[in-house]
């Protein structure tokens, strides 16, 4: 394990060693060891945190005495273990062992062959072993039984023996097994006697002599039963070494990747789909009766039968469709890829219409067919089926607290067990909950006392006294008979306003409210106004918690709810009308069903909430009108001033009891609002997914679809034509790249201007010329790409490339110019820099631009197997401007839904996904397969040699191995393609088409009805050829054209008579795949990008991040007298309309320079020539960009009063601004602000660097530089030494440390050397590009797999630019610290104590916590 986890850090010869106790956190010292002191002068910002920090650690070091002696038993018990550890005689794994189980051998000195030594005492081996400040966190007694491991081997079988339970379900003959029993049986090593020793002929003793010495001395065997238990002993500990599991070598984090842990074992060999293990693991011991599986159809018909445009007469037969597809998802355990392919009729609706009469005046019927549900509703049946086996949970815990409740003192409740059976919803169940508990709080508390085991006594009075709620006192006091005057309970209130039953009528008390309540003060309430207000608000809460008014309410604000945004305080200031939330800072009555066509609004309306700069009202809008409703069904008709006084208290009551709800019914609306919008967004992601996956390889002429071209792939980058190297690759059909390299001209000439071609033209033409592609293709990341395409197209048509020869539909023989076409590269990106890419082209993976050419070739080959390549990392592909508000499993489980759906149309060739990793990327998206059973199905057939001859062979039929289960295999089969070899007699030639076993009788009775055959020659054909010979046949006599006259309607009249099996479509499947086995039905390749898609690809700017009336910067390019052009940071050429320059007075000469960045506005903007048109003027440069047009909205949708109220609060607050912007004269000045400046720097490079204005005065500049992605470092930068205000001054300080005399070495000297150190820092092994809580997460893993390890990584510091947490943890048990690391010209500084490299920094930080160490092991007798 030294190789996963180095954590030595180099030291001088000079230091004193010393190691470190990982489980008493102390230093041992071996030797002279007094530590070194620091000298801290500097000063520094961080000081005072520093110096807590080490205090923090410090006192993280004082062990108490107990401690103490507990880690000296340990100590000990650790000692006596490796004594008899030692005692043993070790063997070493070889080499290739190791290399086996996925470790290295450990270079060894080499040593004389000659030369022997002998084991010494095991004082003087402890004696040489010195841990040093090296190993404080690199060394533990683990690692030491680890090496001790490793350094024994009994013989040749351990390693098998070892990993015994690692190959599981690996099914070996009697006979290996024989030969391994006697293999064990004659290694097994023997006991003998001194009669065995042949002790007799070594002495010379003749046999009366050795009898006369065996009766004095014994024969030996005495002693045979303390032997006997020394091997048991022996045997034992081998047996325990031979027991070791994966778990014992390799930490739980790295099984976890590798989906080699326990749980993954048993997702890999159940006998379900591995998507629906993965999917109801939160399920997995929910078993559903048949009464909750009956009514599971029509809840989930429920949930899917709004979005359906079905006529009333289909519903159902839609109901009966949604019962039966449910049976096969969830008991037959079906994936929808199986059920769309094979079950296709459960989703139809066949009729038959009158649409005439005959001629011989019979009606004229026509069939029609209508869609019930599609393959989408199936996966979300799915995830349906998931959310209703939540709510069954969730249904039984209530039924079991209810009859808990009933079992004890509780008698029955109506109003719960009516509102549970008419339950449908999550909601519905939380509203009994919430009732539940509190109603029956105080007998909940009891039951869950008694269940503790505290049933009597002080314990259980002390335990309730100290957990009562204000309700339960209100409940055990007098008030409560106040609550009872009220004169209606509410329960029958409720019932009143949802008008169930005869209505309730309320009763007056003789007496008003006041004067009842004197008459009821107590200790608890003392006074009568607080009784009437705890038993007011009793009753406001029996009626917040009644289930029948929340149902009622909740029924009207879904329908009826009106969303509001209002701004927060801080949103006042942060959403300014750039913002991308001003669209929704003043948005107003928006009605929940809206949001249906823009749900992105709402998902981005929730992140500004939850970021604390708007907050979302639900209300109803005829609120008032709607309590006045629920008044009347309280209030009685008297007429006394009594009655009055009550009337008005029960009024009250329901107000607050429905402002109360609709609180709840506010986040409840949130929360399935963003759950539909979520749903929404997904599902568009998937189907754009869809869209993509859905593209055959690209067809070379005169071949047929599905053909895999040679392609020759080229690629400029985001390079400049004619100045920058273009790259090139050649990848063969077969995915092999035999040739690459790079141009550097290849510009076409112009004969009639005298211009010849580029240097390098030949060199293409010959390449072209001698690999032969059937098509070039091209791509990059910048309008520079165009050029590319255009300079190769006629070079195509003028050096007369042609592709292959092929026959025509004329039967003529052709030849046409190769197609240059630009490529989609979003998946070439990511691959370039893809470790999968790297590993399987070794040989490239110097170049990422040779990666990223293959990349673009292989799209071209097979867009499907590229996507499916990325694995996770597909989300990282932009398929909708909202996805990034989508949680990344949420988006992930969507995109894998559209690849199975995909590689159910392509199948997957099995005998050659073994050998083709690409192909093999397919398989996890196999129905009823996924990574662990992809694997495993991998294994098994490399056990088999890596070829199998038959999909039944995976059942492992005829003893051959079992790569899947029944159920598994009934899923995946027809998706897995075993091509039919016509020389192989026993080839099953219906193995290699989309027909499922399950329909092999069928294909056959239809080739045998195709070829007219009866009965005797089926039979012959059968028992000449086997199973599979008349398909053979059909195929032989080219006849498989015949099957299109079979009258497939009739016959599947019969199947479904005969065999209750609905096989219309199944049929129609058959004899398209008798006619072309597995042929291509994916849409040919979009060799046509469409104009916005070129255009995000080429600028990385879309509709949304690139608009009219935007300012931007562009860099001056040409300036003449009267024109001036320049380019965008994208790489867009932008043009300035004439006069529309600062001073249209001026010639651009005089006010512009070559080079110059200046801010400009955005006119318009040509995304089909890559071309802007913008202005320079101040005004138009001064007008503010409105993203959003809020007049196209109705009046009451907006609201213009606040926003102009706001506006002018903001003026008032803010100073107007009359500072003269300052400009400086440098390449790297830009007139920006923090903001603007990090938006610049954005896209560049670590190091990049922008000088500007700053707003603390003239005599201040500001230097903004990229640390890391989203990480900027703004300094402030002083200057002294100033002619005036305006110039520079002659010497520029930062942090009142380092001085500089110009721009240039401030930038070199010192941004670009701390640029350079964060580079060494994230180049390092201990750094790790995570957020500081996930490398927390990480830390905590590893030690909690390595208990008496220690460990530190460096991750970046994302809230202070320009430092790194220094995050480390001395064991298992030790607190978790963190320290800061900041980054200075010279080097890094940790605790004000400068370091020039890593390695000083890693030793330094060991130094220190030793030190630390030292410090609290001197601390500990002061503390006794």
């Amino acid at each position: 394990m030294d190789s996963l986890i180095d954590d030595r850090a180099l030291i001088d010869d000079e230091e004193e060693d010393e190691s470190f106790d990982e489980e008493t956190g102390e230093v041992r010292t071996k030797s002279n060891g007094a530590t070194a002191r620091f000298d801290d002068s500097s000063e520094e910002d961080d000081e005072d945190d520093d110096e807590e920090a080490a205090a923090e650690i410090a006192r993280g070091f004082i062990v108490d005495e107990d401690e103490d002696d507990e880690g000296a038993r340990r100590e000990r018990r650790r000692e006596r273990k490796k004594r008899r550890r030692e005692e043993r005689e070790d063997e070493d794994l070889d080499e290739e062992d190791l290399e086996l189980i996925g470790m290295k051998p450990a270079e060894e000195p080499t040593e004389s062959k000659f030369k022997r030594l002998k084991r010494g005492p095991r004082e003087d081996r402890d004696a040489q072993q010195h841990y040093g400040v090296n190993d404080i966190f690199g060394h533990s007694d683990e690692e030491e039984e680890a090496v001790d491991y490793t350094r024994r081997r009994r013989d040749g079988r351990a390693l098998q023996d070892e990993f015994d339970d690692f190959i599981e379900e690996d099914v070996f003959s009697d006979d290996e097994q024989q030969r391994q029993r006697e293999d064990e049986e004659v290694a097994r090593p023997n006991r003998r006697g001194i009669a065995e020793l042949g002790i007799a002929d070594a002495a010379g003793l003749d046999e009366q002599a050795l009898e006369d010495f065996r009766a004095a001395f014994g024969d030996g065997t005495d002693y045979d039963f303390a032997l006997e238990k020394e091997d048991e002993a022996d045997e034992e500990a081998a047996k325990k070494d031979k027991n070791l599991h994966l778990k014992d070598v390799f930490e739980p984090s790295q099984l976890a990747e590798k989906l080699l842990t326990d749980e993954d074992n048993a997702i890999r060999f159940a006998d379900i789909p591995e998507r629906y293990q993965l999917a109801r693991r939160p399920y997995r011991g929910l078993e559903l009766t048949e009464d909750e599986f009956k009514e599971e159809a029509p809840w989930i018909a429920n949930l899917i039968l709004p979005g359906k445009k079905l006529i009333s007469a289909h519903h159902d037969a839609f109901r009966r469709a949604v019962a039966e597809n449910l049976d096969m998802l969830v008991r037959q355990d079906l994936e929808p890829p199986f059920i769309f392919q094979h079950r296709k009729d459960y989703l139809f609706l066949y009729t038959t219409k009158q649409i005439g009469v005959n001629d011989d005046g019979t009606p004229k019927m026509v069939e029609e067919t209508e869609k019930l549900l599609t393959q989408q509703d199936l996966w979300d049946m799915v995830d349906y089926d998931l959310k209703y086996r939540a709510f069954i949970e969730k249904k039984r815990v209530l039924q079991k607290t209810y009859a808990d409740l009933k079992s004890s003192t509780v008698s029955e409740d109506s109003t719960f067990e009516q509102m549970l059976s008419r339950s449908s919803s999550m909601e519905d169940l939380q509203d009994l909950q919430d009732y539940l508990y509190f109603e029956y709080a105080s007998q909940l508390k009891d039951l869950a006392l008694t269940s503790d085991g505290e049933t009597n006594g002080r314990n259980m009075s002390q335990k309730k006294a100290s957990t009562k709620t204000v309700y339960e006192e209100i409940r055990a006091s007098k008030a409560f008979s106040l609550v009872r005057a009220f004169g209606i309970t509410a329960e029958a209130f409720a019932r009143n306003a949802t008008r169930e039953g005869v209505r309730t009528y309320t009763e007056d008390p003789t007496d008003s409210p006041e004067n009842l309540a004197d008459t009821l003060i107590d200790q608890e309430f003392p006074t009568g106004t607080r009784v009437l207000k705890a038993a007011k608000a009793m009753f406001v809460e029996q009626l917040a918690v009644s289930p029948r008014l929340r149902q009622l309410m909740r029924q009207k604000i879904f329908p009826e709810g009106a969303i509001d945004c209002h701004r927060t305080e801080k949103g006042l200031r942060k959403i300014d009308e750039q913002h991308p939330y001003y669209e929704f800072k003043y948005l107003r009555n928006q009605d929940c069903f809206s949001f249906s066509s823009r749900p992105d609004l709402f998902l981005r309306m929730l992140k500004a909430e939850e970021e604390g700069l708007i907050e979302i009202r639900v209300r109803l809008p005829n609120l008032d009108s709607f309590k006045k409703q629920l008044y009347k069904h309280i209030e009685t008709d008297n007429y006394s001033t009594v009655a009055d006084a009550w009337n008005q208290e029960r009024r009250e009551a329901v107000s607050a009891a429905v402002d109360k709800i609709m609180k709840l019914m506010a986040r409840s609306v949130k929360e399935n609002l963003k759950e539909l919008c979520e749903k929404i967004i997904g599902d568009e992601c998937r189907d754009d997914f869809y869209a993509k996956l859905d593209q055959a390889p690209w067809k070379p002429l005169g071949h047929k679809q599905g053909t895999i071209p040679r392609v020759l792939a080229l690629s400029n980058g985001g390079g400049t034509i004619g100045r920058d190297p273009i790259y090139w690759a050649y990848v063969n059909d077969d995915g092999r790249v035999p040739e690459h390299g790079q141009f550097k001209d290849i510009g076409p000439g112009d004969g009639d201007r005298g211009i010849p071609d580029g240097k390098d033209v030949d060199a293409l033409v010959e390449v072209i010329r001698r690999r032969d592609p059937e098509v070039i293709a091209v791509s990059g990341w910048s309008p520079e790409t165009r050029k590319l395409l255009a300079n190769l197209s006629t070079l195509v048509k003028n050096h007369d490339l042609r592709g292959a020869t092929y026959t025509d539909d004329n039967d003529e023989d052709r030849n046409d110019l190769l197609d240059v076409i630009l490529v989609n590269d979003e998946v070439a990106r990511m691959s370039k820099a893809s470790e999968r890419m790297r590993n399987e082209y070794s040989g490239l993976a110097r170049s990422e631009m040779a990666l990223y050419c293959v990349g673009l070739a292989r799209y071209l080959q097979s867009p499907l197997q590229e996507y499916a390549g990325l694995g996770r990392d597909v989300v990282s592909i932009n398929f909708h401007p909202a996805q990034n508000l989508l949680p990344q499993d949420k988006l992930l489980k969507k995109l894998e839904q559209a690849l199975v759906n995909m590689v159910m149309l392509t199948g997957v060739d099995l005998n050659n996904a073994v050998a083709d990793s690409a192909l093999a990327n397919l398989l996890p998206y196999v129905a009823g397969l996924g990574p662990r059973k992809a694997s495993h199905l991998l294994k098994v057939m490399n056990l088999s040699g890596g070829f199998v001859r038959s999909r039944a062979e995976l059942l492992g039929v005829d003893g051959g191995h079992q790569a899947m289960s029944l159920k598994v295999w009934s899923n995946a089969a027809s998706f897995l393609c075993i091509p039919y070899e016509s020389s192989d007699p026993d080839s099953e030639p219906l193995d290699g088409t989309r027909i499922h076993p399950e329909d092999y009788d069928i294909a056959r009775k239809m080739a045998a009805d195709a070829l007219e055959l009866d009965e005797e020659d089926i039979e012959a054909e059968r028992q000449e050829g086997g199973a599979g010979a008349i398909v053979r046949r059909l195929i032989r006599e080219d006849a498989m054209d015949r099957v299109n006259d079979l009258v497939l309607e009739e016959y599947a009249v019969q199947l479904e008579q005969n065999l209750h099996s609905k096989k219309r479509a199944t049929l129609k499947n058959i004899t398209d795949e008798l006619n072309d086995a597995y042929g291509e039905i994916r849409t040919p390749f979009r060799a046509h990008l469409g104009e916005s898609e070129i255009f995000v690809m080429l600028t990385g700017e879309t509709r949304e991040s690139l608009q009219r009336g935007m300012n931007v910067p562009i860099s001056l390019k040409r300036v003449s007298d009267h024109h001036i052009e320049g380019r965008l940071e994208c790489g867009l050429d932008a043009v300035v309309e004439d006069g529309q320059w600062a001073d249209s007075g001026l010639s651009p000469k005089q006010l512009y320079t070559v080079h110059q960045t200046v801010q400009a506005h955005i006119t318009s903007i040509n995304r089909k020539d890559f071309v802007v048109t913008v202005s320079l003027r101040d005004d138009q440069v001064k007008k503010p960009f409105r993203r959003f047009n809020h007049n196209e909205r109705n009046y009451d949708e907006w609201d213009d009063r606040e926003e102009a109220a706001d506006r002018k609060l903001l003026e008032e607050k803010s100073e107007s601004g009359t500072r003269v912007t300052r400009v400086i004269k440098h390449p790297l000045f830009r007139p920006f602000n923090a903001k603007q400046a990090e938006e610049y720097l954005g896209s560049q490079n670590r190091g990049d660097v922008v000088i500007r204005p700053s707003s603390k005065g003239t005599d201040h500049l500001a230097v903004t530089w990229k640390v890391a992605d989203g990480i900027f470092q703004h300094i402030d930068v002083l200057e002294l030494d100033k002619e005036n205000e305006f110039s520079l001054g002659r010497t520029l300080r930062i942090g009142g440390r380092y001085n500089y005399s110009d721009l240039d070495e401030l930038i070199v000297l010192h941004v670009k050397a701390m640029a350079r150190k964060v580079d060494e820092m994230c180049s390092h092994e201990k750094f790790q590009n995570k957020s500081k809580a996930a490398l927390e997460e990480w830390l905590n893993t590893y030690t909690n797999a390595n208990p008496k390890r220690s460990m530190y990584q460096f991750c970046l510091n994302r809230e202070r630019p320009g430092q790194f947490h220094l995050v480390f943890k001395a064991g298992q048990n030790a607190k978790l610290m963190d320290w800061s690391v900041r980054v200075i010209p010279q080097g890094f500084e940790l605790m004000r104590t400068p370091y020039p490299t890593m390695r000083d920094l890693c030793n330094g930080f060991k130094l220190m916590f030793q030190n630390m160490q030292d410090s609290a092991s001197m601390a500990r007798p002061m503390r006794r």
